[in-house]
């Protein structure tokens, strides 16, 4: 199905024509005796003339992922979804009470649960990569709990479209958010506008909730939502750049393994080669040859530099296979765009044991260039991939796991000297969390983010935060610590998460001090 969109339109000239009119003498002058006055006629004005057309807006070129039609709800007659299960630790709230109401809105599904002490706020949660599947689906928040309690309305959609299309996503996330009366409404629950609107979301859906909240996506979105603050998480906070890193990872890992400038796109001849010069093994776990030593610090430095959990997330975290598992592409994102948006000009490659191999290195590694069009502004809505450009005023605390090297922490440094480039530093607070994979936070760490970005918001002082871009601030041995909580609570029910920290804690070098 086709995404709710509103067509743009273009500006048409209007011509204003004023009537001519004049006055003088009914009398008219003759040479010679007056005659019989003639019969009066009546004389019909010259018609004015027809405006010029206004032109037509010129259509814009389609790309493959608008010829993507197939998708369709999982379950798309569902009109409700499950009540959460009680909580030991607050027996007084009973989850069962909340309104909750599941429907399709543009080809997407969505979900929304309101309190029945509904404080008047609304939350909008975007999910994450769904892959590219036909089938969408629409998930709850993982601070769900936390949110009904306090009293605040959430709101979830599926996106109208998958693949990693995070212009639908905003779209039809900031299109919920605008029907959340008419939906209140409709299920016999009449409800006053929210008074504050948030966003919130994961990896794709940190690029969404960063993307949704600029000045340029209000400016362009044919959606137009004010958000009064935004916790994106694990997000791609970079936007394009995320893929540069992908690009960057394996025109390094080619050349360590001897073959600098095989086409880009023909990876997959020489995929068994690479993987064989760096790797004694890599899934689950990875094992590294001497070689893919060398590599290793070579993503250390491109994925944030050194710091702690880089080690564990590269070992077992299991997200660096799925990089490896991104290599060969043409640039275009999967038909997201119809030109390479890819860029490594900018990528000078570090081996810190090493500074002779770094040499050689960078000069001998295949460099890629973006196709300088290639995700520009558009004349119908947003672009194509929404931009992060640090172009906001309000509260923004965001979450980012140390060990992740899918979405990496050096996202948050990007990000980091955007927003400041732009004089809104004020208005971001980053906090790093030791965690071993990607979006690999416990859901105390989750709310504690979230009410700090409230209390902010509502006032309060600036919550505390870390340095994510001084170097010796980051490979500091504690670093991360502050806001880490190794508290797994009763909505903590990802294998990995538990697994993971669970590691972590039982290993004093990770640990962090009680």
């Amino acid at each position: 199905m086709q995404p709710s969109r509103v067509q743009f339109l273009a500006l048409a000239t209007t011509l204003s024509l004023a009537a001519c009119g004049g006055g003088g003498s009914s009398t008219p002058f003759f040479a010679a005796a007056p005659a019989p006055a003639p019969a009066a006629t009546t004389v019909p004005p010259a018609a004015a003339p027809a405006p010029a057309p206004a032109p037509a807006p010129v259509a814009e070129e389609k790309r493959e992922q608008d010829n993507r039609n197939a998708f369709a709800p999982a379950d798309p007659t569902a009109t409700t979804f499950a009540a959460m299960g009680g909580n030991p630790a607050n027996p007084a709230f009973d989850p069962a009470t909340t309104s909750r109401w599941a429907g399709v809105l543009g080809g997407a599904a969505y979900r929304v649960e309101v309190p029945a002490n509904w404080n008047g706020e609304l939350v909008m949660y975007a999910h994450g990569y769904a892959g590219t599947g036909n089938g969408l689906g629409v998930g709850n928040p993982s601070i769900r709990r936390y949110l009904i309690e306090k009293g605040y309305a959430w709101a979830a959609s599926s996106y109208s479209k998958n693949y990693y299309d995070v212009r639908v996503g905003v779209e039809d996330t900031n299109a919920l958010a605008l029907e959340f009366n008419k939906i209140a409404a409709a299920a016999g629950r009449p409800l006053a506008a929210p008074s504050k609107i948030f966003i919130t979301g994961h990896s794709m859906g940190g690029h969404i909730t960063a993307a949704a909240i600029e000045d340029e996506a209000y400016a362009t979105a044919n959606h137009k939502v004010r958000y009064n603050g935004a916790v994106p998480m694990c997000g791609v906070l970079g936007d394009t750049e995320l893929f540069d890193y992908f690009a960057a990872a394996q025109v390094t890992a080619q050349a360590l393994a001897g073959l600098p400038k095989y086409p880009f796109t023909n990876w997959a001849d020489i995929s068994t080669q690479v993987t064989g010069t760096l790797f004694s093994s890599l899934s689950p776990s990875i094992g590294l040859t001497a070689t893919g030593v060398k590599y290793a610090s070579v993503i250390q430095n491109l994925t944030g530099g050194p710091r702690p959990m880089f080690d564990l997330g590269l070992a077992i975290g299991g997200s660096f296979s799925a990089v490896w598992g991104v290599f060969g592409g043409d640039g275009t994102i999967t038909g997201i765009l119809n030109k390479s948006v890819i860029d490594t000009n900018r990528f000078v490659y570090a081996i810190d044991t090493d500074p002779a191999r770094s040499t050689t290195l960078n000069a001998e590694v295949l460099k890629l260039s973006a196709v300088a069009d290639a995700n520009r502004l558009r004349t119908d809505g947003l672009r194509w991939i929404p931009k992060t450009n640090g172009e906001f005023k309000i509260p923004v605390v965001t979450l980012h796991t140390l060990g992740d090297l899918y979405v990496p922490f050096s996202m948050e440094q990007i990000y980091q000297k955007r927003v400041a480039a732009k004089g809104n530093g004020k208005w971001l607070v980053q906090r790093a969390i030791r965690g071993a994979t990607h979006c690999d936070f416990t859901v105390a760490e989750q709310v504690a983010a979230f009410d700090a970005m409230v209390k902010w918001e509502q006032g309060g002082p600036t919550p505390a935060g870390d340095d994510v871009v001084t170097p010796a601030a980051v490979a500091a041995p504690s670093y991360g610590c502050a806001f880490t909580n190794n508290t797994i609570g009763i909505d903590d029910t990802t294998t990995s998460t538990n697994t993971l920290r669970g590691i972590i804690t039982g290993t004093p070098a990770l640990a962090c001090p009680s």
